[in-house]
C-alpha cells in the first residue's frame, strides 16, 4: 500500500464507494453527524481503516458498514461493492421506510382538486 491510500479521508472514501453522489455531500453528512465510528461523529477528515464500522445515515437508507477495502478514486458500482461490506441490522432495514421521490413531484393528479376548463364551463351553464 502507497502512504497515500493509507491517509484516505472518510468523505472520500464514502463518494468513492457510491454512498453520496458527490464528496460534498459526504462532508455535509459528517458534518451534520450524519457519519459515525463507534457511536462518535466523525469529522470529513477523519482516516479510513480496514476493519472500521461506520453508521452512515444518507437521505434513502440507513448503513452499517465494514471497511474491507481502500478506494482513492470513484469506480463502478460492481467494483465500489467489493470494498465494503453491508453489516445493516435486518430491524433497521425493517424501519426505515423509503418513498420514491416520484410520488413527490408537487403535481396533483389528474381529475383530483380543482375543476377541469370543462368542469368550469359546465358549472357556469348550470348556474346562468
Amino acid at each position: 500500500m502507497s502512504t497515500e491510500t493509507q491517509k484516505l479521508r472518510i468523505d472520500k472514501y464514502l463518494w468513492a464507494i457510491r454512498l453520496f453522489k458527490t464528496r460534498s455531500q459526504a462532508a455535509d453528512a459528517c458534518d451534520k453527524g450524519k457519519v459515525k465510528l463507534n457511536a462518535t461523529n466523525v469529522k470529513a477528515s477523519k482516516t479510513v481503516n480496514l476493519g472500521d464500522e461506520y453508521d452512515v445515515r444518507t437521505e434513502a437508507k440507513k448503513w452499517v458498514i465494514r471497511v474491507t477495502g481502500l478506494l482513492e478514486k470513484r469506480v463502478a458500482y460492481s467494483e465500489a461493492i467489493k470494498n465494503y461490506q453491508d453489516i445493516t441490522p435486518e430491524e433497521v432495514l425493517d424501519a426505515v421506510t423509503y418513498q420514491p421521490t416520484a410520488f413527490n413531484t408537487g403535481k396533483r393528479q389528474s381529475k383530483v382538486g380543482r375543476p377541469t376548463k370543462k368542469q368550469i364551463r359546465d358549472l357556469r351553464d348550470f348556474m346562468e
